[in-house]
C-alpha cells in the first residue's frame, strides 16, 4: 500500500534532486566555461559523462531496488549527489571536474524518476500508476524552481558557492528517502492458491516481449535525447534567437510549469486514460512546440509558448515512461527489466548536449529546433505503432 505521505515525500525529493543535478549545467555551464577558460564542449561534456554513467549503472540500480527497496538505495544517492556537487564546486582541473560528474551520474540514477518509479512499483505493483503520476507533479517544477535559484546564487556569490548550497539541498533529501517503506507488493491469492492473471499482459514473453521492449526503448531513447538537449541548451537557444538573456531564463522556467500543470490534469482526469493513449497525445504536442520555437526570434510570446508546451508534452511522457511498463511487462521485475531497456536512452542522451552544441555552432539555434521537431515526429510515429501492435492493452 502506497500512502499519501510516501507520495508527498518522494515528490519533494524529486523536485530537489532534479533541480540540483539534471538542471545544474544549464544554470552554471556558461559561468564555469568562462571562469575556467574551458570550451563549451568540454564543460557540457561533464553532463554527458554523467548520463553515460547513468546508463552503465541502470540495470544494477533497478536490481537493487527490486531486491532491497528504494529506502537505502535512494538515500545513498542523496549523499553521493552532495558529494558530486561539492566536487564540481572545488574543481580546478579537468580530471577533478569529470570525476565529480561521474559521482553525480551515479547519484542521479539512484535518486531520479526511474529509481522512484521502481521503488513505487515494488511497493504497489500495478497499482503504482497513480502514485507515479503524483510524484511527478512536484518533480516537474524542478527547472522552474532551481534555474532562477541557480542564476541568483551564481550571480550573487559565484557558481562555486552556489554549488555548496546545492550540496546542502542534496543532504536535505536523505530523510525523505529514508521514509520510503520497505514493504513489497504481493499478488492477492484466490481460490486454489493461484494468483489472478494481470488485467493487461500483451507482452510477457518471446517475440512479443522483444518487440514491446524495443519500441518502448526507442521512444524513450529519443525523448531522453530531446530532454537532455533542451535541459542543457534551452536558455542559450532562446538567447541565440535574439531574446534577452533574462527573458530567456524566465521563458524557460515555463517548461517546469507546463510539466506540472499537464501532470495535474493527468492526475485529476486521467484515471481512465490508458498509458498508450497518453503517450500518443503527449508525443503529438512536441513537433508543434519545436516548430513554434523557431519563431521565438521574431515573437517573444512564441518562446514562452514553446517552453510551456515542451514542458507539458515532456511532463506527460515522463508519466508514460513509468506507467507503460506496468501494462507491458511484469511488475515483479520492473526495476531490473526497465533498467536494461533504459540503457540506450541514457547513452544517447549523454551525447545530446554535445550534439546540440555542434549543431548550434555550425548551423544555428533555429536548426537545432528543426532537428528536434524531426525527432519528435519519430516518437509520435513509434507511439502510434505501439498502440496498434498491442491492441489487447487498449
Amino acid at each position: 500500500m502506497i500512502t499519501r505521505k510516501t507520495v508527498v515525500l518522494l515528490g519533494f525529493s524529486q523536485l530537489i534532486c532534479w533541480g540540483i543535478s539534471y538542471y545544474l549545467i544549464a544554470a552554471f555551464g556558461e559561468r564555469i566555461a568562462e571562469d575556467l577558460g574551458w570550451s563549451g564542449t568540454l564543460v557540457y561534456g561533464g553532463f554527458s559523462a554523467a548520463l553515460v554513467v547513468m546508463a552503465i549503472t541502470s540495470p544494477a540500480t533497478g536490481r537493487l531496488i527490486d531486491v532491497h527497496g528504494g529506502r537505502l538505495v535512494m538515500a545513498s544517492g542523496s549523499v553521493l549527489m552532495a558529494a558530486g556537487c561539492l566536487g564540481i564546486a572545488f574543481s580546478h582541473s579537468i580530471a577533478a571536474y569529470y570525476v565529480s560528474w561521474v559521482i553525480l551520474g551515479i547519484a542521479m540514477r539512484l535518486t531520479l524518476y526511474d529509481a522512484a518509479f521502481a521503488a513505487l512499483a515494488r511497493i504497489g505493483g500495478a497499482g503504482a500508476k497513480r502514485p507515479i503520476s503524483q510524484i511527478t507533479l512536484l518533480g516537474g517544477l524542478a527547472s522552474t524552481v532551481f534555474w532562477p535559484i541557480g542564476f541568483f546564487l551564481a550571480g550573487a556569490f559565484g557558481w562555486r558557492q552556489a554549488l555548496l548550497v546545492y550540496a546542502l539541498f542534496a543532504l536535505l533529501t536523505v530523510p525523505l528517502h529514508l521514509a520510503i517503506p520497505q514493504a513489497k507488493f504481493a499478488e492477492p491469492r484466490h481460490e486454489g492458491g493461484a494468483a489472478p492473471s494481470p488485467r493487461h499482459a500483451p507482452a510477457k514473453e518471446g517475440r512479443e516481449l522483444a518487440i514491446a521492449g524495443a519500441v518502448y526503448a526507442f521512444i524513450f531513447m529519443v525523448l531522453n535525447f530531446l530532454n537532455s538537449g533542451m535541459s542543457a541548451h534551452m536558455i542559450n537557444i532562446l538567447a541565440g534567437l535574439g531574446i534577452a538573456a533574462a527573458v530567456s531564463v524566465w521563458a524557460s522556467t515555463l517548461r517546469g510549469i507546463g510539466q506540472s500543470l499537464a501532470r495535474v490534469c493527468e492526475v485529476l482526469f486521467g484515471a481512465r486514460i490508458h498509458p498508450f493513449t497518453l503517450t500518443i497525445f503527449a508525443s503529438a504536442i512536441l513537433p508543434f512546440c519545436f516548430i513554434l520555437g523557431i519563431a521565438s526570434g521574431k515573437a517573444v510570446l512564441a518562446a514562452f509558448i514553446f517552453a510551456f508546451l515542451f514542458g507539458a508534452g515532456n511532463g506527460l511522457l515522463t508519466i508514460s515512461r513509468g506507467t507503460l511498463p506496468l501494462v507491458l511487462f511484469d511488475h515483479q521485475t520492473y526495476g531490473v527489466f526497465v533498467g536494461k531497456l533504459l540503457i540506450p536512452s541514457f547513452l544517447l542522451s549523454a551525447a545530446s548536449p554535445i550534439v546540440y552544441t555542434m549543431i548550434i555552432e555550425k548551423w544555428g539555434e533555429a536548426a537545432s529546433l528543426g532537428f528536434s521537431a524531426l525527432l519528435a515526429l519519430l516518437v509520435f510515429a513509434a507511439s502510434v505503432y505501439l498502440k496498434r501492435r498491442f491492441p489487447i492493452a487498449d
